[in-house]
């Protein structure tokens, strides 16, 4: 009993690690939320797809949903995860500028910076145009987190609540651009 216990927790570290992995490569080529899934899906279930019909069995993933489950997880996971350090790093970059003596107006662009200027760097360490030069609002959402928190300073508000506040604001904002598809307007050559 033990042994299938850890056979099955096994399976689903896995199937959760390669779904990732899917669907962080689904996200490099810009597919969208299904896009991902689709990807994560086979990345997670292929290999022992291919293996349980070589076996003659029925495959694992059409006895238990809990795979496809688990790939769903993955991929809320994925897009959770950069809209927390997002708004993480954005406070944590606002924060050490004030702390450094900065006025606010430097804190916010700071704090921008922090949350956003990894992902530039990957992007040309990859050759790619940037992200956030093209896709939903995503720096415009530190920048409004950013925003909310010098308001909140201004009004008196304790550091803590101010920052939790900024954060909710930035994930709320980069929520509903992902969900929504928001993005700037678009510069045009005329």
């Amino acid at each position: 009993m033990e042994q299938n216990l850890i056979i099955a927790f096994i399976e689903l570290l896995g199937t959760f690690a390669f779904a990732i992995s899917g669907i962080r490569h689904a996200a490099a080529k810009h597919f969208d939320w299904f896009g991902g899934y689709v990807c994560g899906v086979a990345v997670a279930i292929g290999g022992g797809t291919i293996r349980d019909v070589m076996l003659g069995t029925t495959p694992f993933w059409m006895t238990n949903p809990i795979y496809l489950i688990c790939t769903a997880v993955a991929l809320v996971t994925v897009v959770l995860f950069d809209t927390l350090g997002l708004a993480l790093f954005t406070i944590a970059g606002i924060q050490k500028s004030l702390a450094f003596g900065q006025p606010f107006w430097v804190a916010i662009i700071m704090g921008c910076i922090t949350g956003s200027a990894g992902g530039v760097i990957r992007d040309v360490l990859l050759n790619n145009e940037p992200v956030i030069f093209h896709k939903e609002i995503y720096a415009m959402a530190c920048v409004i987190g950013g925003l909310a928190y010098w308001g909140l300073a201004e009004l008196g508000v304790p550091a803590e609540i101010s920052a939790g506040v900024s954060f909710a604001v930035t994930c709320l904002i980069r929520f509903l651009a992902v969900r929504y598809h928001l993005s700037l307007p678009v510069l045009k050559e005329k």
